[in-house]
């Protein structure tokens, strides 16, 4: 895989557009080689996409579900059996080491099983009405075209958290990758090609600048645009969509924390800390970016907590026993750097790293410093990198207090032995996921994937709550009396 450079282009209409020479190139962020060379799109490929995926919507909404499910069985399959050359592209191309990368193939096979299940369910409601005579149920429609834009950090996961509960539900969809992972992304489309996808079903339209994304977000036949990425961006996103009444899913931004109690099994959250906050070099929206911990336990726990940190070999993720990868470009780890100055101008205490690794690769220290203030940026804004800031606190109510204190609202942990302390932060804590005794990532696809506050706009992905996403109800009423029956009107319950 690594000895040649993949080349995408757009594939619309169930055709990949010839290449030219209008290109990007993406370099492996732990090497600087070339890893893809992707052609720039325009308006007019969005346009060509869209259309595409409005002819082929009427047929395919009208397959039979299990028909569709058959096929999202067999991409399925296709990912099985690419699952280690496709695990290699992304390491390759994006940096998160393989192992990593092969968990995130695995979770795409997971979701295509999951959402081809539903093919042979979908299940609608059927309640009894308040009139004799007469039937009341509701059934899922198809949305139409939906528009997925998906980032660099889980170039295929993510995607298919978008992409297979829309195919099953009868939409047709067109995807704008990063442009950073467009090379995984067009083998991603070819495992469905291969498996049976009619044509015009997905749409891939590769590299584009901002303007390529605008259109798709504007675009009139779009039903729903389904946006994971930056908070700033996703506000214009949703912005726009309302300006058009277009419907919205956004999976945005994290400051993710972990509570450790002073009864907390501290070996045990030390490592989940490190997993959290270091796995995918931060880069994860449920990244461990704070932890917060009670001051009676701060002693024993910094000590157990760098020793794991100092276990993590830093390289080149295609190698199966390095821990942590690069950043995925430059720009990112100036802004990790930035952090770091920031933190020595303030006289923030580093505990460890800090440092750049290297002339060669984007390569930075886990780096774990503070103990910070809860309103200072460290603890506050989402820096995206391998960052951890420690912040202290004297009681439980006020480590609910300190984790809520955020604009973001995705994921949250809590270390304790005390199960009533647990419940009562699954309760308090205002996240749209809660881990007890655990890291905060870890998503399963067969439960609802998002947050609240400035993480999103109240959709879910994955699980049932995707089919809601990216579905719409229709309520219809049968009724069989032969007469004029009114609801509300003509019920006698006396």
């Amino acid at each position: 895989m690594n000895n040649h450079v993949i080349k995408a282009s757009n594939f619309i209409d169930g055709k990949w557009d010839e290449f030219s020479n209008n290109t990007i190139t993406n370099v492996n962020p732990a090497t600087l080689e070339p890893v893809s060379t992707i052609n720039i799109s325009t308006v007019e490929d969005v346009n060509r996409a869209v259309e595409s995926s409005k002819r082929a919507f009427k047929e395919w909404s009208s397959f039979p579900a299990p028909k569709r499910g058959d096929i999202l069985y067999k991409i399925a399959e296709e990912l099985k059996k690419r699952k280690q050359e496709l695990s290699e592209l992304m390491t390759l191309e994006m940096g998160k080491v393989i192992t990593e990368s092969e968990g995130e193939i695995q979770e795409a096979i997971d979701m295509a099983y999951y959402m081809g299940g539903e093919g042979r369910r979908l299940s609608g409601e059927v309640v009894p009405s308040e009139l004799p005579n007469k039937m009341a149920m509701a059934i899922r429609e198809p949305l139409g075209v939906i528009g997925a834009i998906s980032a660099f950090n889980f170039p295929v996961a993510v995607p298919s958290w978008k992409i297979f509960p829309s195919l099953i539900v009868g939409n047709t969809v067109v995807w704008k990758p990063s442009p950073n992972t467009s090379g995984i992304a067009a083998e991603f489309v070819k495992c469905m090609v291969d498996a049976g996808l009619p044509k015009g079903v997905i749409n891939l339209v590769v590299g584009g600048e901002d303007k390529v994304g605008e259109a798709l977000v504007s675009h009139p036949d779009i039903s729903l645009i389904s946006f994971t990425g930056s908070t700033h961006v996703g506000q214009k996103v949703y912005q726009a969509c309302a300006a058009n009444h277009k419907q919205v899913s956004l999976e945005l931004g994290g400051k993710n924390a972990i509570m450790v109690l002073e009864d907390a099994d501290l070996p045990l959250a030390a490592r989940a800390i490190a997993w959290g906050a270091f796995g995918t070099t931060g880069q994860r929206c449920t990244s461990t970016s704070r932890i917060i911990v009670q001051k009676s336990v701060l002693e024993e726990l910094t000590p157990l907590l760098l020793e794991e940190v100092a276990q993590l070999k830093i390289g080149n993720g295609i190698n199966h026993d390095v821990n942590v990868g690069p950043l995925i470009n430059k720009e990112a780890l100036k802004r990790v750097e930035q952090y770091v100055e920031l933190a020595k101008k303030d006289g923030v205490p580093i505990h460890y790293g800090g440092n750049k690794i290297g002339e060669e690769g984007y390569y930075f220290e886990p780096t774990v410093i503070g103990p910070v203030s809860p309103s200072s940026a460290f603890a506050t804004e989402e820096i995206f990198g391998p960052i951890l800031s420690i912040i202290t606190v004297d009681t439980f109510d006020e480590a609910i207090e300190v984790n809520n204190s955020v604009d973001f609202g995705l994921s949250s942990a809590i270390f304790t032995r005390d199960l009533n302390k647990a419940m009562k932060a699954v309760r308090k804590v205002d996240t749209g996921i809660v881990y007890i005794n655990h890291s905060t990532s870890g998503a399963e696809i067969q439960m609802p994937f998002g947050g609240t506050k400035h993480t999103g706009n109240g959709k879910r992905e994955a699980g049932q709550a995707a089919l809601d996403t990216f579905s719409e109800w229709k309520t219809i009423y049968i009724d069989y009396s032969g007469d004029l029956q009114r609801a509300q009107i003509d019920v006698d319950f006396a």
